[in-house]
């Protein structure tokens, strides 16, 4: 039995929809964020970084949204949640190594000020530069599947990098950047509507609570 550690509305979300859709017998063992859970000696003896998620399968233990979900596709073959086709497969690392490189980073400068400074006045600066800076790359991305031109991330299959990108969509809907992301990122939208469609993620969506594309 697999066991990820999760916390909705976290990036480990991704990891959650991953987990629906491969078919694998699986649990969730919430991490709650918010009462300091990630910091407390019995999670970190899992994870020192004190982050989710954590993937947990027997005496292997894997952190980091996008290792855990190249681990999930390569465990359920059967699901074929990452593509066979070598450019499709490449296309699939970019996109996973951008959005926890890139994409992430840019929000967490939003979400997270304390990361990059002590002072309120110091916060403050790095959320408003942060703002500027993840409004670029929302656009980023809504450009790069503009041109793409196909209906999933890595080209005609779906695969992981779609629920990792639908993670981010709700995010840029959610209370801390607010987007209009409909109106503003139409050609994102068209592809969380896509996501959002797929029976994995509304069961998992009824469990978590995240936003969904009107």
């Amino acid at each position: 039995m697999l066991t990820l550690h999760h916390s909705p509305g976290a990036c480990s979300g991704a990891a959650h929809l991953a987990l629906e859709e491969s078919g694998l017998a699986y649990e969730v063992a919430r991490v709650a964020l918010a009462d300091g859970q990630q910091r407390t000696a019995d999670y970190l003896r899992l994870n020192p970084k004190g982050r989710v998620p954590v993937l947990v399968d027997g005496d292997y233990v894997l952190t980091e949204t996008a290792a855990i979900l190249r681990y999930i596709a390569r465990l359920a073959p059967a699901a074929k949640l990452w593509p066979d086709d070598p450019r499709e497969d490449g296309r699939c690392a970019e996109w996973l190594t951008w959005i926890a490189s890139g994409v992430h980073v840019s929000y967490a400068h939003v979400r997270r000020p304390e990361r990059y400074a002590d002072s309120e006045a110091g916060k403050a600066e790095v959320v408003a530069k942060g703002r500027v800076t993840t409004r670029g790359v929302w656009q980023q991305v809504e450009d790069k599947i503009a041109a793409q031109g196909t209906p999933w991330a890595a080209g005609q299959a779906f695969s992981v990098a779609d629920l990792y990108l639908f993670v981010f969509w709700t995010w840029g809907k959610g209370a801390v950047l607010d987007y209009a992301m409909e109106s503003d990122f139409p050609h994102w939208t068209a592809h969380a509507r896509r996501v959002a469609a797929r029976a994995a993620v509304q069961r998992v969506q009824a469990k978590d609570g995240f936003p969904m594309p009107a």
